[in-house]
């Protein structure tokens, strides 16, 4: 009479250097790389003689054709055992996921297959820590390269010509220029930009740019142009030390008379950036001096409003240190 072969590892009928699980009565779907030995853990290892061993076809309990170890019904038993771990392993996570853990909280859901939508933006009315980015101020001009802001007055607006040199506002209409040749003349304009000079001081660059600036506004422009006839004559108005955005810089104020037409005012206020170079800056100004172009107390009001970034603009600065 034949004994039934006990639970333990043995050759994997069906891939060779691999040894499976028999649990004593059919193939299971646990398998293993060959080891140097078989049996079962804790039992005698197999022997010549020995009680235990891998499954023999004179061994094996009589059974229905296709259920045991050996033969032509491995196929089915493999294909279902591989349904049974998948069943087992579907179980098991059904188990983790609806599951309580130890602290007796409630059942976990299980997760979406489909990645998490971003949440909402937040709404600034109804949100406090909302900073959206506000819109620009038609009232103020700022300047980020040269770390300062201006006040724009009405009727003004921000230059988009690449011809400007530095960051500029301008009046927002245009006329036909006197000498002729463009109708692009404007009654007035600022600029802010680095000072381009190898001068050392505030008073020393002004008073150089200032001439340079006169002759590209009113005599000879950039493209060769003398929109306003030239400049016949100049005629020094102001040339003091002015305090904008909170340092000591210098003001120099020119009337100039021209070829053709009214002529105008030029300005340049030279100081240090607040940017934190402490490289030195200029901001110049040009009016017509028609009638129908922007007063000179519009000039100095522009001036006053000069202020670093991120301080408020408007309130005089320009009186804090006197005509020197």
């Amino acid at each position: 009479m034949s004994m039934t072969t006990p639970p333990g590892w043995y050759p994997d009928p069906q891939a060779p250097h691999t040894e499976r699980w028999w649990d004593g009565t059919a193939w299971t779907a646990h398998s293993r790389a060959a080891q140097a030995t078989g049996g079962v853990p804790g039992l005698p290892p197999q022997g010549p003689g020995g009680t235990f061993g891998p499954p023999q076809p004179h061994t094996v309990p009589m059974r229905p054709a296709g259920t045991g170890p050996e033969g032509s019904g491995n196929k089915r038993i493999m294909a279902l055992a591989a349904a049974g771990i998948v069943l087992v392993a579907a179980v098991a996570t059904g188990a983790v996921l609806l599951g309580g853990d130890d602290s007796g909280s409630a059942p976990r859901t299980a997760p979406s297959s489909s990645p998490t939508p971003a949440p909402p933006t937040a709404d600034p009315k109804n949100s406090a820590t909302a900073s959206p980015a506000a819109p620009d101020d038609p009232t103020v001009f700022e300047d980020q390269l040269n770390g300062i802001t201006l006040a724009i007055p009405d009727g003004w607006v921000r230059a988009t010509s690449s011809l400007e040199e530095g960051a500029t506002i301008y009046t927002d209409e245009t006329y036909d220029c006197p000498g002729g040749g463009s109708s692009l003349c404007r009654h007035g304009r600022v600029s802010s930009l680095a000072a381009s000079t190898d001068a050392a001081t505030a008073e020393a660059v002004a008073k150089e740019d200032i001439s340079r600036y006169a002759e590209k506004v009113y005599g000879e422009d950039t493209l060769g142009n003398r929109p306003h006839g030239g400049i016949e004559s100049h005629k020094v108005l102001k040339s003091q030390n002015f305090a904008v955005a909170g340092k000591a810089g210098y003001l120099v104020r020119w009337q100039v008379v021209t070829g053709a037409g009214p002529g105008g005012y030029v300005q340049t206020i030279a100081f240090p950036s607040p940017a934190g170079t402490g490289a030195l800056m200029v901001v110049r100004f040009a009016f017509d001096a028609a009638p129908s172009a922007p007063g000179l107390e519009v000039m100095d009001e522009v001036a006053a409003s000069i202020r670093p970034v991120g301080e408020s603009t408007g309130g005089g600065v320009g009186s804090s240190i006197g005509p020197g």
